[in-house]
């Protein structure tokens, strides 16, 4: 696998530092999501930015420990002729968390005021009413309980560039990039006129947003979970116990021949120790 050989532009968070904290803080979101199970909370936290800004990275960062099944991400396709048709808000709502659920969306109903906005995949007039219905939307949910917490992920125009050469040449990463990302790069500034003018209209005290300064990838996923961590308002919650009972005297049980099964080849003991 081919890297860039390039020297990089941010000096990160030193390696050892980072995954202790991480380890930490992983620790205290097993204890927050036990939290939102057990009182029925309903979670849900927005990741926008530019591309490659790292919200995915992030993302999986925060959900590597939790509970699958009270812990999803959201990260919707482009909309189909269906969707297209509906109320714009219409095909997330169906993605809200349930009691004691925590739901991470991967890009979210924003679309419409960046990559739709920039690209003219909407009209004018859905783009105003869209900022005219968010703030109202956002308020409904939270007087609803929901809590809502909303993160715009700032990268550099120099690092955004060079992790798309990263990308490139990585072929466990290349499906990230795609025409739209690439374009990005001659919009920069379209972009940064469109998010100027989101925040403006979105940016309220029910549902304000919380920027995170992402050149650096350790930091920005240290400071976004602990900052995640103390906008949920849990009490740590210790595991209930459990026994483990000794194992019982074999009986006279016979296991079937090996002969009788199809087993995966042993491709790693072909590899040898290296």
């Amino acid at each position: 696998m081919s890297h860039s050989k390039h020297k990089p532009l941010v000096k990160r968070m030193p390696k050892h530092v980072y995954e202790e904290e991480l380890e930490r803080l992983q620790v205290q979101l097993v204890s927050m999501q036990q939290w939102v199970i057990e009182t029925g909370a309903r979670v849900v936290v927005i990741f926008e930015g530019r591309d490659a800004a790292g919200k995915g990275g992030a993302i999986k960062r925060i959900v590597q420990y939790l509970n699958p099944r009270a812990a999803r991400v959201v990260a919707l396709p482009t909309p189909n002729d269906r969707e297209k048709g509906q109320w714009y808000f219409q095909r997330y709502i169906e993605h809200l968390p349930t009691a004691g659920e925590i739901v991470l969306m991967d890009r979210s109903w924003y679309n419409r005021a960046g990559v739709e906005r920039v690209m003219d995949y909407c009209t004018p007039e859905q783009y105003r009413r869209f900022l005219h219905q968010v703030p109202t939307f956002e308020r409904m949910l939270v007087e609803d309980g929901i809590i809502l917490i909303k993160y715009w992920y700032s990268v550099s125009d120099e690092v955004q560039e060079e992790r798309f050469h990263s990308r490139l040449n990585d072929p466990m990463r290349r499906w990230k990039l795609s025409e739209t990302d690439v374009v990005s790069i001659t919009k920069w500034e379209d972009y940064s006129r469109a998010k100027d003018a989101m925040f403006e209209a979105t940016d309220h005290a029910d549902a304000p947003w919380y920027t995170i300064e992402s050149d650096d990838k350790r930091a920005s996923r240290i400071n976004t979970i602990n900052h995640l961590l103390t906008q949920v308002p849990y009490q740590p919650r210790e595991p209930e116990k459990v026994t483990i009972p000794p194992r019982p005297a074999a009986d006279d049980y016979d296991r079937p021949p090996r002969e009788k099964f199809r087993y995966v080849p042993d491709h790693a003991a072909e590899l040898g120790h290296r």
